[in-house]
């Protein structure tokens, strides 16, 4: 079975949310900078962040001149500000070695600092207009239930759902939006667990829906746990940084989790392994870059 490009793209022209760098005139850069952040993060969570990024550093050299600081501070509560260091770091090689022009092809993408497979494809494709497949979870799940006649996507692989997804491609023209329809109809319509399959525009064809949508085979996987984790806590101690002009004390770090010493030791170690936080010589600690001209001052 192949998806009907005319079906999709007829149901994305009324269904395709409002998205800020969906809009005629957006940067390739500021479409980078979106995929950064809808890694593992809801679309609302990310347009009021992406906004105001753009907004004060529009290009790649813009963001390369603000400090690593300035850069985990405007990233805010997003998550995972790893990604807020390698975002900062992509833009201090695009300004340098690229003229300040984000790369157009898949393979080059992919030597950038924080870019992986799926980051390159989205960005030659949404950016560029390049017919590459571009698989998110979304896509995974539509193919395996609209292609394949399951539930669920086995587990992930590149070769294989690259394939996939070349193969209902239509036209060169069209493929970049049938790509973004496609992710859009995983997002919307053909959710994880309540399917809207009545107003899917497949489902005439859906090999799921046709066999009676049949259950997954394996265990439903648990939902994620984000209390009481190391990621809440590193959260919460990048807070208190974020928060504070200058470094703060190891007292100041405390109170952000007091609950458990070990488990805070532990993920301030994990900060400054990652280079999100520095110790300095007396003892404080800061973002990366922050002013540090404050050691004598009383707390």
């Amino acid at each position: 079975m192949t998806v009907d490009a005319g079906d999709l793209l007829g149901w994305f022209d009324s269904a395709e949310r409002d998205l800020p760098w969906r809009a005629v005139g957006v940067s390739p850069w500021q479409i980078l900078v979106s995929e950064f952040m809808l890694q593992q993060t809801p679309v609302a969570r990310v347009l009021p962040i992406w906004t105001d990024w753009v907004a004060r550093w529009p290009t790649p050299s813009a963001t390369a001149a603000a400090t690593p600081a300035d850069v985990l501070r405007a990233w805010g509560k997003l998550g995972y500000p790893r990604r807020a260091k390698r975002l900062h770091e992509c833009a201090v090689t695009i300004a340098r070695d690229f003229a300040d022009v984000v790369p157009d092809d898949v393979e080059t993408l992919e030597q950038l600092p924080g870019i992986g497979s799926y980051t390159a494809r989205a960005v030659a494709c949404f950016a560029y207009r390049k017919p590459v497949p571009v698989v998110d979870t979304n896509v995974r799940r539509v193919v395996a239930r609209a292609v394949h006649g399951r539930a669920d996507a086995a587990g992930p692989s590149a070769k294989r759902d690259h394939a996939d997804v070349a193969a209902l491609l239509p036209d060169a023209a069209r493929a970049a939006r049938f790509s973004a329809a496609l992710m859009e109809l995983g997002a919307l319509v053909c959710t994880a667990r309540t399917p809207r399959c009545d107003s899917c525009p497949l489902r005439e064809h859906c090999r799921w829906r046709l066999a009676g949508s049949p259950s997954a085979d394996g265990p439903r996987r648990p939902a994620q746990r984000y209390a009481g984790t190391d990621r809440q806590v590193r959260g919460r101690l990048l807070d208190v940084l974020r928060d504070n002009e200058f470094s703060v004390t190891r007292a100041d770090l405390d109170v952000a989790w007091p609950v458990d010493e070990v488990q805070r030791e532990r993920a301030l170690a994990s900060l400054l392994d990652d280079g999100l936080v520095e110790q300095l010589a007396d003892g404080r600690f800061a973002l990366p870059g922050q002013d540090r001209n404050d050691s004598t001052a009383s707390r």
